[in-house]
């Protein structure tokens, strides 16, 4: 049964909830885009996946020309004759397309291997202005401490050879290897592009075009209503930054010519897992009942959910709790939750009905039920 706090806070979004047409409208309503004070040319190495395609509108939007360079496994049909789009294979070192061109800004967003920027160094060096790499906060060595800010010390990479490792590698060892891999991509990347270097380390990145479902398993199972398991006393931090926001940051920091390292996190502002639920229940409506387990008997049932990182005792305690000030100095700003969460929502429903039936990310609802039968049968013994 709820308890008398979570009856108060439902009964208060119950009262909100006859607004939620003007709330999903509003939230989906873009904010019009001026015109940059100078346009630039810009290359963008990815572009058809998660926040390159935010990148590529937000850039179109704001006066830019745009490149894009992939192997060309995803159609980018988004922006016919408006972007000029190469090809080639960053695994196998085919960077044929990029030769004697020439632009003012590099955007480098899927590598996670050090080989893959040492290789674009030696095709751009010289041939770009300014370039900046996605990172990651997992490059830190310590992710248990709250307030992990970007001099914190670097993850160290423990192989026989960081530049023969290959995507291959990497997938049969993310746990020890992603971290360091991306740090010493970091590394290369100064070697070879010196000052004009902009290193981003986002956390979870979340919102439409979000094909991991790690977010999106929230605000879908907020929406199912009825008893929901949630890990934790609820008060545990959570950090996340929509596709967009990040995306369109980083083109306002090219504008600026922005240097420096930055933890890309958000919101702006101190978020627990029960606030993150309720926020998404302000947009979905509905009744729903949080029953909070221990982290204790989710590890004894091997029990993994998405985005939830307990705030004690565990290695990446830290995650939730990363200073963003750094960030948001330099002009990073966040969209509302309900934002995020209603246009997510959206996008997640113009899916396939196969694809929506079976998320990739949280647990099924058979076995939330017997973790919850589990749950009651051990409070009452």
């Amino acid at each position: 049964m709820p308890t008398r706090r979570e009856l108060l806070k439902l009964s208060a979004l119950a009262t909100a909830a006859t607004a939620l047409p003007s709330l999903a409208s509003a939230a989906s309503a873009p904010a019009p885009v001026g015109k940059a004070a100078k346009p630039l040319n810009i290359l963008i190495l990815g572009g058809t996946g998660f926040t390159g395609p935010f990148q590529v509108a937000y850039a179109l939007a704001r006066g830019h020309k745009v490149t894009l360079f992939n192997r060309g496994k995803k159609p980018s049909p988004e922006w016919p004759g408006t972007v000029e789009q190469l090809h080639g294979d960053r695994n196998t070192g085919d960077l044929k397309a990029l030769q004697g061109r020439k632009w003012d800004v590099c955007i480098d967003n899927p590598t996670s291997l050090p080989f893959w920027v040492r290789d674009a160094g030696k095709v751009l060096k010289g041939n770009i202005g300014h370039y900046l790499f996605i990172s990651t906060i997992s490059v830190y060595a310590d992710g248990s401490k709250p307030g992990i800010a970007e001099d914190a010390p670097l993850a160290v990479y423990k192989g026989k050879d960081a530049m023969a490792e290959t995507q291959e590698t990497l997938r049969a060892d993310m746990e020890n290897l992603y971290g360091s891999l991306k740090a010493l991509s970091e590394a290369e990347a100064r070697k070879q592009f010196g000052e004009r270097v902009t290193i981003v380390r986002p956390g979870y990145i979340v919102g439409p075009r979000d094909e991991t479902d790690r977010f999106t398993y929230w605000p879908h199972r907020v929406a199912q209503g009825g008893e929901m398991l949630v890990p934790g006393d609820g008060a545990d931090p959570v950090q996340i930054i929509d596709g967009r926001d990040l995306g369109e940051w980083m083109i306002r920091l090219a504008e600026a010519g922005t240097t420096g390292v930055f933890n890309a996190c958000g919101p702006d502002y101190s978020l627990g897992m029960d606030a993150m639920l309720y926020g998404c229940q302000a947009v979905t409506g509905g009744p729903v009942g949080f029953t909070h387990v221990t982290p204790a008997f989710l590890e004894e049932k091997k029990a993994e959910l998405p985005i939830w990182v307990p705030s004690r005792d565990n290695p990446y305690a830290g995650y939730g709790q990363v200073s963003n000030a750094r960030a948001i100095q330099a002009g990073l700003s966040f969209r509302p939750l309900a934002t995020t969460v209603a246009d997510l929502l959206a996008w997640f429903g113009a899916l396939p009905a196969d694809r929506q039936a079976k998320l990739r990310a949280g647990i099924t609802r058979e076995q939330e039920a017997e973790l919850l039968k589990a749950w009651r049968a051990r409070q009452g013994a």
